[in-house]
Order: structure tokens, then sequence, then C-alpha cells
């Protein structure tokens, strides 16, 4: 296997730069460069040097053993000063030795995947918590990272074997007088296991707008003050603001960070009957969204109606335009900003509350997965109610299940998702 090295801090200007090397040349790799490497985890301060003897840098040294590393592998990582120049040298030099080339995106983790050190499932977690902007998103990709979606797969194919081997039993025995009957036991199994995989899989949607950013709609009749609005929220002049109807013709996007959750504010065209051709696609286009949308915020203007859309249960109903008086109840002005805090206080606190529903998986392939699961699992409880004749056709469906929930964290049937996965890392991760 080839030793692969590769700058794991980001490129440009910085007071210390990482490079990360890993696989069996490592060690020989980095005492060719330091001239002597530090015990295993300790760091050292070395000189770095080319094969002539020239300085390149001095630089902090760190050696894992294999087996105690990231990658499951020998690793050296040298701390260098962060110049461009100083990382292109030595670059330069570890791309001359024998055995050693530049590792691909992602190669060092997809390392630690076939080593046994991480799940795909961590893997994925990873991923997320590379990219994490929000602090909810952070503590999610976290915990995935942790392990914890590893942790509750494993409990649930414990309980799998434990029920699929009180049937076989049955099954071997089957001549036999079997001293106990096991269909209660094998009965609570299932409809745990089952029961605990339905609560996961709800939690997959609300997992995946926090990963992915929840939207919320701001929609209203023309002229009620949304354009205005978003640019309050946004900081910036985001959208056209115009005394004239119908200037919004396309929805307009705005990312933020509400108390650490990600949220895309969406700025709708301002619903009523239009025969321009132009506003009335606008129009429709801002249905359609609003309607996919977390949350829809209706903005009303004097006359409080809405055209196209009506309020659900948790939707946020606010007279605009506050600022002219004569509002009664929420009402905000984008212009003055009165309003707007309690405002962003409602929003937070609905989208809050649904994230709290979050489980620990947070992919559709997570959901896939599970959904496999419980329904094979649902299969083998119709067999066991025909009777124990339906054993042998029982345990397989429970084998069936025990696959689907291999494939989650990566034991089986997950070569095609790795290439996609693996796309997404940064050299060097």
């Amino acid at each position: 296997m080839d030793t692969i090295f590769a700058l794991a801090t980001a490129r440009g200007k910085a007071g210390v730069a990482v490079i990360r090397l890993s696989g069996p040349r490592a060690a020989e790799a980095g005492q060719a460069l330091a001239g002597g490497l530090p015990a295993p985890r300790v760091a050292g301060l070395r000189r770095l040097t080319d094969p002539d003897g020239v300085l390149l840098d001095e630089a902090l040294v760190l050696r894992f053993e294999k087996g105690a590393s990231f990658t499951g592998e020998e690793v050296v990582e040298l701390h260098c000063h962060g110049s461009p120049a100083t990382v292109a040298a030595v670059l330069d030099v570890l791309g001359r030795m024998p055995g050693l080339r530049l590792a691909e995106p992602g190669e060092f983790t997809r390392r630690a995947l076939e080593n046994g050190v991480l799940d795909l499932a961590q893997v994925e977690g990873l991923g997320d918590l590379l990219e994490a902007e929000t602090e909810a998103q952070r503590r999610q990709a976290l915990r995935v990272l942790s392990g914890a979606l590893g942790v509750r797969a494993e409990s649930w194919r414990t309980r799998l074997i434990r029920a699929a081997a009180l049937l076989e039993a049955t099954i071997d025995f089957a001549d036999e007088e079997v001293p106990v009957d096991v269909t209660p036991e094998v009965g609570t199994l299932l409809d745990e296991v089952s029961g605990e995989l339905s609560a996961e899989i709800d939690g997959v949607a609300v997992a995946e707008r926090i990963r992915e950013g929840f939207e919320v709609a701001i929609v209203g009749p023309p002229n009620a003050g949304k354009s205005t609005l978003l640019n309050h929220l946004a900081g910036r002049e985001a959208a056209i603001t115009s005394e004239h109807a119908g200037t919004t013709r396309d929805v307009i996007e705005v990312r933020m960070d509400l108390h650490g959750l990600p949220v895309t504010i969406l700025d709708t065209a301002g619903l009523r009957d239009s025969v321009d051709a132009v506003e009335t696609i606008g129009i429709t286009r801002a249905i359609e969204r609003a309607q996919a949308a977390d949350l829809r915020v209706f903005l009303l203007d004097e006359r409080g109606e809405t055209q196209g859309l009506r309020p659900g249960p948790d939707d946020i109903v606010v007279q605009g335009k506050a600022d002219l008086g004569g509002a009664s109840g929420l009402a905000v002005s984008g212009k003055t900003g009165q309003g707007v805090a309690e405002l962003v206080a409602r929003i937070t606190s609905v989208l809050e509350t649904r994230a709290a529903r979050a489980e620990t998986a947070t992919r559709q392939r997570h959901r896939q997965a599970m959904i496999g699961a419980r329904a094979a699992i649902g299969d083998a409880q119709n067999q066991l109610s025909l009777g124990m004749e339906a054993a042998e056709l029982a345990a397989e469906d429970l084998r069936r299940a025990i696959r689907a929930l291999d494939s989650l964290v990566g034991r089986v049937d997950v070569e095609h998702v790795l290439d996609e996965i693996f796309a997404s890392f940064c050299l060097g991760k």
C-alpha cells in the first residue's frame, strides 16, 4: 500500500501548516526529513532538511503508531511554519521520495474506514462537521461522529440476532421438545426494535433540515413590506424595494444563523391576481416555494388579506409596516426594526421545537436502511402470527433486517456510495 501525504490545513499564509503522512513508509519518510523522530504521541522540535542537507524549516514533529492513529496506520505529522513557500518545499521533497504520493480528497478518512477506525456513519458525521456553519449543525455532526448511530445500530442488531437465534433453535430441534416457548421473548425483541426504528426514522427529516438548513418563506400581498423586512433581517439590500406593487418577481434567498439554527429566509412575490405574464409566473413560483418551506410568515397589509395561500397551524401571521401605526397584535416594520426581534424569537421558537425531535440518523441513506430493516421485521412478525411453523421464514426475514442495519454503518452494500461521500472531503482529510 502506498504511503500518502497532504497538507491537512488550509492553503495560504498561516502561523502553522500541518502536513500529514500515513502508511507503511510514513516513519521512514519522516526520519529522512527530520533526522530522527520523537517517541509516539510526543511532540519534538526538529530541523527538516532535503536530501542534500539544505534546511527547509524548523518544525514540530508528531508520530502515531499503527493502530493508534486517525487512519489506523503509521502516521507522521509535520507542524511547519505556514508560509506557502515552506509548505511547497516540504511537499516537493516528499513527492520525490519513493513509495510516497499525494493523497486524494478524503483518502485519509477512507483509510480510517477501511481499517475499522470509523464506521460509515461516523465518516458522514465527520464530513458534516467539516461543513458545519452553525452551532446546531456542529452539535449534530459531533453526535454522529462520536459513533452514536453505530451504537444504536449495534444494539438493534444484537437484539435481532438474539431473536433469530431463538427461532433457529426451534427449527434445529423441531423433532424434539423445546423446553421453553420462545415466542414471547422474540415478540418483545421485535416490538422494541421496530418501535425504536420508527422513532429514528421520524427524526431523519428534522435532522436533514438541521444539516441542510430550514426554509422560512415570507408571504403576503404586494407592498406589505416583505422585501424591506428581508433586507432588515439580512442587514443589507438583498432585495429591491419599491412603492410599486409587483417589484419582486422571483424568490430571493438569504442564508442566516438564528440562535444556532441554519435558516434560509425566502422573499416571495406578492400574492394577488395579475394580468402581467411575468408577474404571474413569479406568483406561481412564490406559492410553490412557500408550500415547500418549513415555515411561513404571513405579512399582511392594512386589509389583512392573503390570496392563494392560507396559514397553517405553525405558521406566523404578522401585520406589516408597523411604523405607520394602527396595527394590533404582532406587527413588524422592516424600515424601523419595530417588532423584528419578537418575530425572530417566534420563528426561532417554532424551529427549535422541531429541531428537538431530531434523532441520531441524519441522512436519507440512513432512513432507507432503517425503513428496510423495519419492513423486514414487520414481515417476520407477520410470519410468526401464523405460528411457529413459519419460524424458518421469519428467521430469514430477520437476517434481511440485520443486513439492512449492517449497510447503515458500512459493513455491507456501500461501495456505490463511498465515492460520492469522499468527493466532498477536502484534500488532507
